[in-house]
């Protein structure tokens, strides 16, 4: 279904608007010394920065909850291993500037490793790395997805094997022997394409280039949403039987629209990682999955927008609740979950739309 409110002139207004705010900040933070009254603190562009790249994970997973019907409990494992293969590039690119000194990362020499894993080949390059970022989320979506829809699994059946790829992963790269750092992960980036991380120039770059990737993937989605694309997996969403009488085959088109979700996870967790400082398998924690559910269903799931306006929403107001409450923010996120389900079953975007009417 469309919703022409969200995509109104009015709407479109607002996103620009918002580009233009959200575009201006790394700026005023660069050009504007600290404790002048136009000076963006650091900490408020990596914070939103962060936001940005949770708002791409909420959009991706709104393609194929809102709009396919398909929900998962798993889409944290695409973002982590986005995360993970962009990684594996920022920790070959801190050369010898490590604790050991080596020209293996310290968890490698700390393990008495002497050599890189057949699976670290070509990490060394920026743009092997990105073509990983691409292709790992990708592939594992897509297999997966085969063979989960091949055997006309889902509902919930569907959504508690995703919470369980999830967690398996997660457990295999807790483990010291897999190459990936263990429990600790991959942290104390130097350098990005040669130049410093750390350096406000860069951080203002990536925090730009998030902002790019967020603006595009919103208009490709919207673009899929409103082709004829996009109302056969309305259609599946509503009836899928129905769909298979007239001649469709809903397996394709599910597949498609999981694998572009994961990729455009995979591109999140890669944005994420050097803006964070750190990737570790906590990421893949089925309670991170859980929360990206949340963002949707906060922001409005099937609304494109909507998403990522939860994202921003739950996760500002998490950053500011874990720091007055931090032994409640769990449960204050129990809370704004019962509420929207019980008062706002459209979410934020439907409580727009209908104050628009």
């Amino acid at each position: 279904m469309n919703h022409p409110s969200l995509f109104s002139r009015r709407a479109w207004t607002g996103i620009v608007a918002c580009t233009v705010v959200l575009a201006a900040l790394p700026l005023l933070n660069l050009f504007f010394a600290d404790g002048h009254a136009l000076h963006v603190p650091s900490y408020l562009v990596s914070l939103i920065g962060k936001f940005m790249c949770y708002a791409l994970a909420a959009l991706a997973l709104d393609m194929v909850w809102g709009y396919a019907g398909i929900l998962s409990l798993g889409h944290g494992v695409f973002f982590a291993l986005g995360a993970y293969a962009h990684g594996m590039y920022l920790m070959r690119a801190i050369g010898r500037e490590g604790v050991y000194q080596s020209d293996l990362p310290d968890f490698m020499v700390f393990l008495d490793w002497k050599t890189y894993p057949w699976f670290w080949s070509g990490t060394d390059s920026f743009w092997v790395s990105l073509a990983l970022v691409v292709l790992v989320p990708g592939v594992l979506a897509f297999v997966f997805g085969f063979f989960a829809f091949r055997s006309r699994i889902k509902g919930v059946y569907f959504s508690i094997i995703t919470q369980a790829m999830t967690y398996a992963f997660m457990l295999l790269f807790f483990r010291n022997n897999t190459g990936f750092g263990g429990n600790n992960g991959f942290t104390d980036f130097k350098r990005i394409l040669g130049h410093s991380i750390s350096a406000p120039g860069t951080k203002a770059t990536l925090y730009l280039v998030t902002l790019a990737v967020l603006l595009g993937a919103l208009l490709l989605c919207r673009w899929i949403v409103t082709s004829k694309l996009g109302r056969v997996l309305q259609a599946v969403r509503d009836s899928e039987s129905r769909l298979m009488f007239i001649g469709y085959n809903p397996l394709w088109f599910k597949l498609f629209v999981w694998t572009l979700s994961a990729v455009l996870c995979g591109i999140a967790g890669a944005l994420y990682v050097p803006q964070v400082g750190i990737i570790n398998p906590s990421e893949m924690s089925p309670a991170n999955s859980i929360e990206m559910v949340i963002w949707a269903a906060v922001g409005g799931r099937g609304t494109v927008l909507g998403p990522i306006i939860g994202a921003f929403s739950v996760n500002g107001l998490k950053s500011w609740f874990t720091g007055a409450f931090p032994d409640l923010w769990l449960f204050a996120l129990g809370l704004i979950f019962i509420l929207v389900t019980r008062y706002l079953p459209r979410g934020l975007a439907g409580l727009v739309r209908k104050e628009q009417a």
